[in-house]
């Protein structure tokens, strides 16, 4: 990729694409439409309505932390998520898909236990990992998936 070379950033308030200069990635724009910073360090809530455009427009890779509010480890886990959002950020979208509220999401990737951390391209599973892990782990795993 060259300097000149633009990436599409979905903004995680409004879901608009945004054509941001990959040289620029690093000094967290915003989104032309609504003003939101485009990365905030944090995993965006993934629903129905915001998933496939993080998970097949944007042009960075979308890691989802699938869980529930009943699982034990999973909120064990949100805070390494959490942590870990802050040093893949802007390389990696991170988001929280809760397989309660989203059935059908959850369905679709087939997931059967929970922690489940997916990797998402383009649409399409690059890498999977079930059960909880601390922040090192995470980012760690995630860094070989994206090849980084």
């Amino acid at each position: 990729m060259t300097t000149g070379d633009a990436r599409i950033i979905i903004c995680p308030a409004c879901t608009t694409a945004n054509r941001v200069p990959a040289d620029k990635l690093v000094a967290k724009g915003k989104c032309g439409k609504c003003g939101s910073a485009l990365f905030t360090g944090a995993p965006l809530t993934l629903t129905t309505a915001n998933f496939d455009a993080h998970a097949a427009r944007s042009d960075i890779p979308l890691l989802i932390d699938f869980w529930a509010s009943w699982c034990g480890p999973c909120r064990q886990m949100a805070p390494a998520f959490t942590a870990a959002a802050q040093q893949l950020e802007p390389q990696v979208r991170l988001g929280k898909l809760d397989t309660e509220a989203e059935r059908a999401i959850a369905s679709r990737y087939s997931i059967q236990s929970i922690p489940t951390l997916a990797l998402i391209h383009k649409g399409r599973e690059v890498a999977r990992q079930a059960g909880a892990m601390p922040t090192g782990a995470i980012v760690a795993w995630t860094r070989r998936a994206i090849g980084g």
